[in-house]
């Protein structure tokens, strides 16, 4: 039982230290691929399409460094802006969204990519603490596993 946690707690520890370590790739990949989310963009039931929008309306935000991130897809062409970028989705025609000028009043202006890795970044200490605590209880687990196992031994070699 003890080689058990203890395989755990070795797994659970490399992966705390390679995302610390790879953190910046992560950001790096996470902005490459928002910008090939947007890129891609159709207001379709595509899964990268509608988690884009999820960050939109979440967050408050629109496109990646800013809103005119969308002036440079083939989405914009065709429609504007997406709908969730907007501040009040009542408020937001059509012909809003494809003007740039008009839209910078009804969208939300701030980019998601700031937003998603300040927003992760703060959650951190809080994933940081939980596992810092799970990994106490696993070296607890450890060392009264040790000892339970030292005491049944000791205590066959006392019975023969």
């Amino acid at each position: 039982y003890a080689m058990l946690l203890s395989l755990i707690f070795l797994i659970v520890l490399v992966a705390a230290i390679v995302g610390f370590v790879f953190r910046h790739e992560i950001k790096t990949n996470f902005e490459s691929n928002l910008n090939l989310a947007l890129k891609d963009y159709n207001a379709t039931a595509d899964g990268h399409s509608e988690a884009v929008d999820t960050i939109q309306r979440t967050l408050h935000c629109c496109g990646v460094q800013n809103y005119s991130d969308w002036e440079r897809t083939e989405y914009f062409s065709q429609k504007g802006i997406p709908q969730s970028c907007c501040k009040d989705p009542k408020d937001c025609s059509q012909d809003d969204l494809k003007d740039p000028n008009k839209a910078k009043l009804k969208v939300f202006v701030d980019g998601c990519f700031f937003l998603v890795t300040s927003t992760m970044e703060s959650k951190m200490s809080v994933v940081a603490g939980i596992s810092f605590g799970i990994a106490c209880f696993q070296l607890i687990g450890i060392i009264l596993s040790c000892c339970l196992s030292r005491y049944i031994t000791n205590n066959q070699y006392e019975m023969v």
